[in-house]
């Protein structure tokens, strides 16, 4: 039997309750179709790239599905009815991915190094660039400016002198 991947994006204002119904309406489609759903992930709420709908957030979930490929048409079109999905998409894989999916495991990740205390920000408010002395600016730190692969600017006599014109 084909195994798929799916994932599907509800409203931001869905509370959760309201979402953990919706996917087993959804898993409850691919048993009477004759398959299963093997693994359920709720990613939580995440914000989106761009608005969606007039949504800036929404509650991802994951299914990982054993069914028919009709099953995957009739969860489709329910979510197309429902005023709750923002978007879905399902991937038909070869094989189904053993633990937890990428993004459980970079929540997982990002959990701990907030318990270490360390990561991208510091608690001294240090940050990405650390103290101010360094970081990009934009510029040579002799004032040069952006010159591309030309290298650093010299003097006119410099150039003159090597043979080179500017």
């Amino acid at each position: 039997m084909p195994l798929y991947e799916h994932v599907f994006l509800a409203r931001q204002d869905a509370s959760t309750q309201q979402v953990e119904e919706l996917t087993a309406q959804m898993a409850g489609i691919v048993e009477q179709a004759g398959g299963k759903v093997t693994k359920t992930e709720n990613w939580g709420v995440r914000s989106l790239t761009y608005r969606m709908n007039k949504n800036r957030k929404a509650h991802f979930v994951l299914l990982n599905i054993e069914a028919p490929s009709a099953a995957i048409v009739e969860i489709e079109r329910q979510e197309r009815i429902s005023e709750d999905v923002i978007r879905y998409l399902s991937v038909r894989v070869e094989e189904h991915e053993e633990g937890p999916s990428a993004m459980m495991r970079k929540a997982d990740r990002d959990r701990e190094r907030d318990d270490r205390g360390g990561g991208f920000r510091d608690r001294d408010g240090g940050g990405f660039r650390g103290d101010r002395e360094g970081g990009f600016r934009g510029g040579d730190r002799d004032g040069g400016g952006f010159r591309g692969d030309r290298g650093p600017r010299r003097p006119r006599e410099d150039a003159e002198a090597s043979g080179d014109e500017e």
